[in-house]
């Protein structure tokens, strides 16, 4: 069951009532006794933190990429401390013993 807020607008007087969400809404202000009570517009109760659940969250295996270690300051030039090339994309040879097994 949500919770509202009602304030009074005669008197001020702020009261927060556990309702069902098919109960009348409270009109009579249980301080005064005035007829001015209503409910007020108020934030959610909760918040959503992080990144979300989106298409693309748990596609990869799982861990985060790992990250390439700093060089120290003041070695090297901007070069060395950019990624490593990556490794030609030739295949490797195949070993002889491989190859009388495929024929």
């Amino acid at each position: 069951m949500p919770i509202y807020a009602y304030k009074c607008g005669s008197c001020g007087h702020a009261k927060d009532v556990l309702q069902k969400i098919s109960d009348a809404p409270l009109t009579v202000c249980p301080a005064c006794g005035a007829e001015a009570f209503s409910k007020q517009l108020t934030a959610a109760g909760f918040q959503l933190k992080g990144s979300g659940w989106y298409a693309t969250d748990f596609k990869n295996s799982g861990s985060a990429p790992a990250k390439p270690a700093a060089a120290p300051a003041g070695e090297g030039s901007a070069a060395a401390s950019a990624a490593p090339a990556p490794a030609p994309a030739s295949a490797p040879a195949a070993s002889p013993a491989s190859g009388a097994a495929a024929a």
